[in-house]
């Protein structure tokens, strides 16, 4: 089972854990859901990506890349990888927070820091344009 097939599973243990026990064989579902997120993923960040642009420099493309696959996967854990919202139970307030909180908050916080990152590039590109 790839990573992706690994973070749906944990999403459904704990997003859904009553939908997820009617799952009959989860290995083999996640390992299937898995493989389906990384096709996902690859033919969406190539969407997202676009064509090089002219004058694009080695490290503006790896950003555009890089930022374009963070999208996607963003994207596929929404909307593949995570039980639809009808589906998700109320959870216990709890003291700590989960790992799958905190793996979301993770994701969030890398998410804005490339964003950072990429308009701090930006700046820097312009600037030294001038």
């Amino acid at each position: 089972m790839n990573s992706y097939g690994k973070f749906a599973q944990n999403a459904w243990k704990t997003l859904s854990p009553s939908k997820y026990e009617l799952i009959v064989d989860p290995e083999a579902w996640f390992t299937s859901l898995g493989k389906e997120a990384e096709n996902s993923v690859d033919s969406l960040q190539v969407q997202i990506a676009g064509h090089d642009t002219p004058g694009e420099t080695y490290l503006q493309k790896v950003g555009r890349l890089n930022n374009a696959k963070m999208q996607a996967e963003e994207i596929v854990r929404a909307e593949i990888l995570t039980p639809p919202p009808e589906d998700q139970e109320d959870e216990p307030e709890e003291e700590e927070p989960s790992s799958m909180s905190l793996h979301l908050a993770f994701v969030k916080e890398m998410r804005e820091l490339q964003w950072e990152a990429d308009e701090e590039l930006n700046r820097l590109e312009m600037e030294d344009g001038l």
